[in-house]
């Protein structure tokens, strides 16, 4: 069982930047595609980025692209989502998730329903 922790997320103005961190528990973390998802209030949950088992792919909704950077250290079993010029329709409860059931070095998926381990969500406001 892979138990997934986030944290980082807070209030923030308008133009600023939060570094959110997943922490996960499990050594097999290199074996696993991960992601980052959100949420706001009274909407559905928003793909955000994700990024290969070795990070050395990436991929980014159109809505962060250029603003956002996901990232993973393997040895620290930690990924990382650094949020630069933050807007306020950034505001939402952001989760990481993880799937180890990954068929190559490259894959990484943007679809929820791929993932089988979900953090427990971190708040971020974004005030304007």
């Amino acid at each position: 069982q892979v138990q997934l922790v986030e944290s980082g997320g807070g209030l923030v103005q308008a133009g600023g930047s939060l570094r959110l961190s997943c922490a996960a528990s499990e050594r097999t973390f290199s074996n696993s595609a991960m992601g980052w998802f959100r949420q706001a209030p009274g909407k559905e949950r928003d793909f955000v980025a994700a990024i290969s088992r070795s990070g050395a792919v990436v991929y980014y909704a159109d809505s962060v692209k250029g603003r956002f950077i996901i990232s993973r250290d393997n040895a620290k079993n930690t990924m990382y989502l650094q949020m630069n010029n933050l807007k306020p329709e950034d505001t939402a409860i952001y989760s990481c998730a993880a799937t180890s059931m990954v068929p190559y070095l490259t894959t990484l998926y943007a679809s929820a329903r791929q993932y089988d381990y979900w953090g427990q969500g971190t708040q971020v406001t974004v005030s304007s």
